[in-house]
């Protein structure tokens, strides 16, 4: 299998396949989201990009939520599937392909990986025996655990004694190939946290582990042995590759791999990074495939300090949220208030206040109070300035010549923050410059060049804002465009001819007097704080 043809000009990344044994939470949305913006930077980029999402629906969790309510594992999937779906149109995320794991495609993919495995002598027959988390779908070490035989994750959940004979994965053969690959490429596992959580276990010996399951009949039967079947991870993790199968081909593991292997991204909240940063590696080496080029595990979300959960009743529904405040508002917070990678918290007065100053005072003021002086000052019409002439020394000029290729290192390193700080930058800068030069003062002493040098100024360093913005607001960066006279909606980015190319959209000094200017229009409504605050 020839996997040396991919090109540079493609990108593929993934969020988690969910599970579904309800449905999603913000914590699902917050890697989706995130997923979002680096695919949409992706596009701005030029690359062909393929975006995967998806469910992950065999195992005990779901059949027993299934049986719960008195249903069959698949219908119960099939009433949850959609939940997800819906999320994700309401955030605006732009996915490729939604994988699930029940699909037929996928189960052929599986029986052919597993052959490959099997045929490297990397599966066998042993007893398990050991303390079982069903909601992580995982064995614990007995050292892991908490008082009460707790599981360190599901801290409300007791892990079961399981005594029984499966089939194991021989992941300790995999120790040495898996240090030196680590060694070979220190930036497979980010952040540097992860990557050190991932090396000390490691060290510490890497173990065998079961890969089917017995009086379990939800999932697929192992190949060479149906009275088990298949454990849950060594399932759902081909489900990326099944992914990439292109529509009504037969589902091989050669056409799956054919343009988009190895995946360039790997999107996962820390609960599930030793399945992908050190289960994964293995069972690629076994199958000898390519293995992903990076694996990012970020951390979770809290609300007003304390961990998120249906116990103590401080869940946060998206979807609510969403209707409330708008997709944009709520992409906006979570990535610009979060440092991706470490674990951030929601609280709804910050929330409000961050978009009251951002959104709506800092970036929708500005462009407000700047098309309505143009429509006074310059008949409504962008000034006709050549941007060269503009010193590089001005204030708003010397932030927005760099300011393209810094945000575009923070996208590359997923420091979402980072770049909206550096873009809202420009933002404040812009609208200390328009105080201090006051073209209100200069229009009125006749001064007609400085004012529209001043005006251009400012509407370029907004526009150069939103272009920046747009894979996190892409809505509000799309009002903005279109106010300045750009016909380009940044949701329509999978029609490669409305793709505003990055390596002219993010350079300063881009707007030109043939646009048409239009009517001033609010970005970004203020937000009232709620009555009891």
């Amino acid at each position: 299998m020839n996997l040396e043809n991919k090109t540079s000009k493609t990108f593929a990344l993934t969020t988690p396949l969910y599970y579904v044994n309800d449905v999603p939470h913000i914590g699902s949305a917050y890697t989706t989201m995130a997923a979002d913006v680096v695919a949409r930077f992706q596009r701005l980029l030029g690359n062909q990009v393929l975006l995967i999402t998806g469910t992950d629906e065999h195992g005990q969790k779901i059949q027993r939520s299934a049986a719960s309510l008195e249903k069959p594992p698949q219908e119960f999937c099939d009433q949850i599937v959609p939940s997800f779906i819906n999320l994700w149109q309401v955030l605006n995320i732009q996915y490729d392909r939604f994988s699930r794991t029940t699909a037929l495609n996928h189960h052929a993919i599986v029986k052919e990986f597993f052959q490959r495995v099997w045929e490297n002598g990397d599966i066998y027959q042993g007893q398990q025996k050991g303390w079982y988390c069903v909601s992580c779908e995982e064995f614990k070490e007995e050292r892991e655990l908490l008082d009460g035989k707790r599981c360190p994750i599901h801290t409300t959940k007791e892990v079961e004694w399981r005594d029984e004979q499966n089939y194991f994965f021989r992941l300790s053969k995999y120790q040495t190939p898996l240090e030196e690959f680590y060694q070979s490429r220190p930036d497979f596992i980010q952040p540097a946290s992860r990557r050190n959580e991932v090396l000390s276990f490691v060290s510490q010996g890497l173990q065998d582990f079961s890969i089917s399951r017995v009086n379990l009949d939800w999932g697929f039967p192992v190949p060479v042995d149906p009275q088990h079947t298949l454990y849950v991870w060594f399932d759902a993790l081909l489900g990326y590759v099944t992914a990439l199968l292109e529509p009504d081909v037969e589902p091989t593991l050669a056409n799956a791999l054919e343009k988009w292997w190895p995946i360039n991204l790997h999107l996962i909240g820390k609960d599930i990074l030793r399945f992908h940063a050190v289960y994964w590696p293995a069972m690629l080496m076994s199958a000898g495939l390519p293995l992903p080029e990076r694996v990012f595990g970020h951390g979770f979300l809290t609300k007003d300090g304390q961990k998120m959960g249906k116990t103590l009743g401080n869940t946060l529904d998206p979807v609510a949220l969403v209707e409330s405040y708008g997709s944009d508002a709520v992409r906006y917070y979570f990535l610009k208030e979060i440092e991706f990678g470490k674990d951030g918290d929601f609280n709804e007065i910050r929330f409000i206040n961050v978009l009251n100053a951002d959104l709506a005072n800092d970036l929708g003021n500005l462009l407000n109070r700047t098309l309505n002086m143009v429509k006074k000052y310059c008949a409504g019409k962008v000034p006709s300035i050549d941007p060269e002439v503009i010193p590089a020394e001005n204030a708003l000029k010397a932030i927005g010549l760099g300011l393209g290729e810094q945000v575009k290192q923070s996208y590359t390193a997923l420091a979402f923050n980072e770049a909206c700080h550096v873009v809202l930058s420009l933002v404040q800068a812009s609208n200390k410059f328009i105080d201090e030069q006051a073209p209100w003062t200069l229009y009125k002493q006749g001064k007609q060049e400085e004012v529209e040098a001043v005006l251009y100024t400012v509407l370029e360093s907004v526009r150069l804002a939103a272009y920046l913005l747009s894979p996190i607001i892409p809505n509000i960066s799309s009002d903005i465009y279109q106010q300045l006279g750009w016909g380009i909606n940044f949701n329509n980015q999978k029609e490669s001819s409305m793709v505003a190319p990055f390596t002219t959209h993010a350079t300063w000094g881009v707007l030109s007097d043939k646009q048409q200017l239009g009517t001033p229009q609010p970005i970004f409504k203020r937000i009232e704080l709620p009555k009891n605050n």
